[in-house]
C-alpha cells in the first residue's frame, strides 16, 4: 500500500512538472532572433559585456535548448540578457506561462544580514528570523550563484529589487540547489539566539508577497516582522507619492518623495513650491529629502525641485541641505541626485544608489517570436556627469546603514544623521580635498587626511581605493610619472591588499628607471592576483622582462 502512495505522489509530481512545461516553443529560434535584434538595433548595450562574450553564452544556452526543460530554458535567458548589467534591460515574466515560484517570504537584506522580514501568516513563527543556509548552502553562496540572474547594475539594486531571487525556486534548481521548481525548500534560521530549520513548499506560479515599496503589508494573510500600528518618516503615508512634515525640534522640514511622477492630490511643482512656503513662513534653517525609496519615473519633473531649492541659497548651503539615498533609488531619481549632486550643496545621506551614474535606461518591449516572452532593451543613454566621473552608484556623503533591530523597532539611523550632523571637520568633496593639498604641496596633510577618510565609517561607500588608482593611471597616461608613482605607493600603504595599486606602482617604477623596486612590487601585485587568472598572465608576462 505505502509503495503505491509513493507511485500515485511521484505521478503527481511528475504531471505538475509536464504542467509547467507544455508551451510549444522554439528556444533555439528566440535565442537566435534575440541574438540578431541586439546585434542590429541594440548594439550599444555591448558595453560591460563585449559582443564576443554575449555570442558565446547564447550559443551555449542554444546548445542546451533540446534537452532542457522549459523553466531551465528561461533561467538562462534571464542570465543572459542580465549579463548587459543595466536595470532597465531585462526578461519580463510576469502574466506569461513561464512565470517563477517563490517560497511565501519576503526577504531584505539589513547592516547585520539577510532576514524574513515578511512571511505568510502560517509562518508567523519565523518572521523577523536570520536566514543561515538556503538548501544547506550558506546564504553568502547563495546570493553568488542567483545574483547573475538579475538584471543588477550593482549590488545596491540587487538588495533593492532581487533578494526575493534567492528563494526562487527555478533558480535554486537552476544552480542544482533542490531538484526542480516544486521542492521543498530547506532554510537554516537563526531567531532569539536559536538555530533551527524549516521546510517551506513553494507558492504558485508567479504568486508574491503584498508589498509597498519592497516591505510586506499585513494584509492578504501576510505579515510584518515591523509593528506597523506606527512608522518612521519614510514609511508613512505610502499611499501618497510624497509628503511633507516639519519637525519643529531640529527645526527643519522633511519630504519623502517616492516616485517622480505627480501625486494625484498635488503636481510635483505646487507640492514643493508649498513646502517653500512654509519654509520661509516658519523660518525654518534645515530641509531633508528622502528618496531612499525612489525607483524614478519621468525625470522631466526634476526640474521643480531643482529651481526651488537653487532660488533658496538659505536652504542650499552646507548643512541645511539633506538628501538621503537608498538602495531602491534609481532610474529618473538617479537623474535627480546627480543634478542635485551637480548643482547644489546637498548632503547626502544614508547609503549608495541602485544604479549607475550614467546609464541606459527606457527601453522598448521586444517579444520574442515563438515563447512570446517580453524581453525590455534599455535604447536611451543618460549622462548627467562626464564619463570620468561615472561610477557604479552615487555613494553618500555619509554612510548610514540600518540594522534590522533599527527596522523592527521603527528607528531611522538614516534620518537621525541628517538630523544631528556636524560639519565640523567634515570633507564633503574628499578627492577634491585631497588634490587640492596635491597641488598646493602639503603632503602631510594628504596623507594625514587619507589615512581618516579610509578608515572613517561615515565615508564607508566612498570607494577612496578605485579613484586613486585612477588618478594613477591619469598621471601616468599623461607622463606626469613621479607624481603616479606618489599616488600607487600612498594607496599600497592605504590599502595594502590593493592588486592594482602594487601593478600600478610596478609599471611607474619600470618607467621611472626602478627596476629592483618595480619588479618587487610586481610580484606583490602577483601574490595578491590569486583568482583573477587573465590578470596573473599579464603580471607574469610583465615580469619576464626583469
Amino acid at each position: 500500500m505505502k509503495g503505491i502512495f509513493t507511485l500515485i505522489c511521484s505521478f503527481m509530481l511528475f504531471l505538475q512538472l509536464t504542467a509547467q512545461d507544455t508551451v510549444n516553443t522554439n528556444w533555439k529560434e528566440d535565442i537566435s532572433y534575440l541574438k540578431e535584434l541586439i546585434d542590429s538595433e541594440y548594439p550599444f548595450l555591448y558595453k560591460k559585456i563585449s559582443k564576443d562574450d554575449f555570442h558565446a553564452a547564447a550559443s551555449e544556452l542554444m546548445a542546451q535548448a533540446e534537452d532542457a526543460e522549459d523553466h531551465e530554458m528561461v533561467v538562462g535567458l534571464m542570465k543572459l540578457v542580465s549579463s548587459f548589467g543595466y536595470g532597465h534591460t531585462s526578461v519580463g515574466l510576469r502574466d506569461t506561462p513561464f512565470s517563477l515560484r517563490q517560497l511565501p517570504l519576503n526577504l531584505k537584506e539589513f547592516k547585520d544580514g539577510i532576514y524574513i522580514e515578511g512571511s505568510q501568516e502560517a509562518f508567523a513563527a519565523d518572521v523577523g528570523a536570520r536566514v543561515l543556509k538556503i538548501a544547506g548552502e550558506d546564504v553568502k553562496e547563495v546570493y553568488k550563484k542567483v545574483y547573475p540572474y538579475f538584471p543588477a547594475e550593482n549590488s545596491q539594486f540587487f538588495k533593492a529589487y532581487g533578494m526575493n531571487f534567492l528563494i526562487t525556486t527555478e533558480l535554486l534548481a537552476g544552480e542544482g540547489l533542490i531538484e526542480n521548481p516544486l521542492s521543498e525548500v530547506s532554510l537554516t534560521l537563526l531567531k532569539d539566539g536559536l538555530e533551527y530549520q524549516r521546510v517551506f513548499a513553494p507558492m504558485e506560479k508567479g504568486e508574491r508577497a503584498p508589498t509597498a515599496y519592497g516591505y510586506t503589508k499585513n494584509d492578504e494573510g501576510w505579515i510584518s516582522a515591523r509593528d506597523t500600528t506606527s512608522s518612521p518618516n519614510y514609511l508613512k503615508h505610502l499611499d501618497r507619492i510624497y509628503y511633507s512634515e516639519y519637525m519643529p525640534d531640529h527645526n527643519t522640514m522633511y519630504v519623502r518623495q517616492s516616485q517622480i511622477q505627480d501625486d494625484s492630490l498635488m503636481a510635483i511643482p505646487e507640492f514643493y513650491d508649498k513646502v517653500f512656503r512654509e519654509i520661509e513662513e516658519k523660518n525654518i534653517e534645515k530641509l531633508v529629502i528622502d528618496v531612499r525609496l525612489n525607483g524614478g519615473g519621468n525625470n522631466y519633473k526634476n526640474k521643480a525641485v531643482l529651481k526651488d531649492i537653487i532660488t533658496h541659497p538659505e536652504i542650499d548651503s552646507l548643512g541645511h541641505l539633506f538628501v538621503i539615498l537608498g538602495d531602491r533609488t534609481f532610474s529618473a531619481c538617479q537623474n535627480l541626485v546627480n543634478e542635485l549632486d551637480n548643482y547644489t550643496n546637498a548632503v547626502f545621506v544614508g547609503e549608495p544608489t541602485g544604479e549607475n551614474i550614467n546609464f541606459y535606461g527606457d527601453n522598448n518591449k521586444e517579444e520574442l517570436p515563438h515563447s512570446k516572452i517580453p524581453v525590455y532593451l534599455s535604447f536611451a543613454w543618460w549622462q548627467d556627469k562626464p564619463q570620468w566621473e561615472n561610477q557604479q552608484w552615487l555613494p553618500p556623503h555619509v554612510a548610514v546603514q540600518m540594522s534590522f533591530e533599527e527596522f523592527v523597532n521603527n528607528q531611522d539611523p538614516v534620518l537621525d544623521a541628517a538630523l544631528n550632523f556636524d560639519d565640523d571637520g567634515f570633507i564633503l568633496d574628499p578627492m577634491g580635498h585631497l588634490t587640492t593639498l596635491f597641488m598646493k604641496g602639503d603632503i602631510e596633510t594628504l596623507k594625514k587626511d587619507a589615512f581618516m577618510l579610509s578608515k572613517d565609517e561615515r565615508y564607508t561607500f566612498f570607494d577612496l581605493e578605485s579613484r586613486f588608482v585612477e588618478v594613477g593611471e591619469r598621471l601616468a597616461n599623461t607622463g606626469q610619472v613621479n607624481e603616479a608613482m606618489f599616488v600607487y605607493q600612498l594607496n599600497t600603504e592605504l590599502y595594502p591588499e590593493s592588486v592594482a595599486s602594487w601593478y600600478g606602482l610596478a609599471k611607474t617604477l619600470k618607467k621611472s628607471g626602478k627596476m629592483e623596486e618595480a619588479k618587487g612590487a610586481g610580484q606583490k601585485a602577483l601574490s595578491l592576483a590569486k583568482d583573477q587568472t587573465e590578470l596573473q598572465t599579464e603580471l607574469k608576462g610583465f615580469l619576464e622582462d626583469f
